[in-house]
């Protein structure tokens, strides 16, 4: 069954990776969904967690006013949501510079691009690598890429850490 089954594949969707699984969170963050406006607009959004350590939020205003699309003041309220849920929790977000990849025992680890290039020259880390996509920006990139769970070579740790296929 597809991520988010009645929204479209032109909704806006925002990814955050934690360190741990962010399950908890829903019950805050669908709360914070379910009154979410933008310029007074009602904006139809829902959260789901993907491998295990993604929170996906996905939002459209209304067919009409989807060009509009969901206002940065909305966008920035959504963020806070997230990281305020989070921070109650003890569960704060990954640093937005670091990658979450699978370890050697197919657990979830979180590295710095320093580490990562240390892994790679270890060949602890190359093109097969699965790690955290969060960069798809709509829900239809999002399930044309599979989900958020992808081989490192097919995301753009390709060319920044020169990993070959």
């Amino acid at each position: 069954m597809p991520l988010f089954p009645d929204l479209p594949d032109d909704a806006r969707v925002w990814l955050f990776a934690f360190d741990a699984d962010p399950a908890p969170l829903l019950p805050d963050v669908r709360a914070f969904c379910a009154g979410w406006t933008s310029h007074a607009r009602p904006v139809r959004a829902q959260a789901e967690v993907v491998a295990e350590r993604a929170l996906a939020v996905a939002a459209v205003i209304s067919p009409e006013d989807f060009n509009a699309g969901v206002s940065g003041c909305g966008i920035d309220t959504m963020q806070r949501a997230v990281e305020q849920a989070g921070a109650a929790l003890g569960l704060p977000l990954t640093p937005a510079l670091d990658v979450t990849l699978r370890d050697a025992t197919d657990g979830w680890m979180t590295a710095s691009r320093s580490t990562l290039r240390t892994l790679a020259k270890m060949d602890a880390f190359g093109a097969e690598t699965r790690v955290l996509d969060l960069t798809p920006t709509t829900l239809g990139a999002l399930r044309a890429a599979g989900g958020v769970e992808r081989a490192a070579g097919d995301t753009w740790l390709a060319t920044t850490f020169g990993l070959a296929a």
